[in-house]
């Protein structure tokens, strides 16, 4: 099967989102994240269970790719941002999966319609420009009955928290980080966009410490419905 499209219309140019100081401090806390704020478990159960084509959309620094398991016969992983990019194509060269890196937006993704049998989100429907096309966009490559596994923050707490939440994404949070946004509803937006949703649970990152308005998280899995 063909996975990318050959239109030269679709092309995404390489710097299509450029965060330079942003990537590098992600790049250091995502890597200390993994045990100290218990975020290797939550990939661990992000993945598991995947099997077939899987394209991971925002692979960032390819923290995921070492924990695929072994029933994936390939993830195609678009990640934007050269500094990151770069770090994943360094990752999926560990990997013990087939990982295929390429550039990319989640609101015109370079692959061919219904390719794929899995898609991955992993932090990073925060910082989608548009949100409601890039889920159409995961729609449209994943295969019917395809499943989405998601990781994501969002809105959360009380009603101090969400203000805050909301006031930080009016001003300063996202130029700061990379156009991230805190008060977005991840697993709404995913309903919206028609698609089946799967368990849901709601957990807070780091679990213990104190509640930042990042802190609200979801992991969770959703499916492309069915062709009647």
């Amino acid at each position: 099967m063909q996975l990318f499209r050959s239109s030269g219309s679709a092309k995404v140019p390489r710097d299509a989102v450029h965060h330079p100081l942003f990537a590098r401090s992600y790049a250091r806390l995502s890597v200390a994240a993994e045990t100290k704020a218990g975020m290797g478990p939550v990939r661990d159960e992000l993945l598991a269970g995947l099997s077939g084509r899987v394209i991971e959309i925002g692979a960032g620094n390819g923290l995921n790719f070492a924990r695929y398991p072994g029933a994936v016969s390939e993830v195609v992983a678009v990640e934007p941002e050269r500094l990151l990019r770069r770090l994943a194509v360094e990752a999926a060269v560990r990997a013990e999966v087939p990982v295929d890196v390429v550039p990319g937006t989640a609101e015109a993704l370079p692959v061919k319609s219904e390719a794929f049998d899995a898609a991955v989100l992993s932090l990073v429907l925060c910082s989608v420009r548009d949100v409601r096309r890039a889920l159409g966009e995961l729609r449209r490559v994943l295969r019917p009955g395809g499943c989405v596994r998601f990781f994501e923050h969002g809105s959360g707490g009380g009603r101090a928290m969400r203000y805050t939440q909301r006031a930080l994404d009016r001003t300063v949070w996202p130029p700061l980080a990379g156009g991230c946004h805190l008060s977005r509803d991840p697993v709404g937006a995913l309903r919206d966009t028609g698609f089946e949703l799967g368990p849901v649970r709601r957990m807070l990152m780091p679990e213990k410490g104190p509640r930042l308005p990042s802190s609200y998280c979801v992991l969770g899995s959703a499916r492309r419905p069915a062709k009647p």
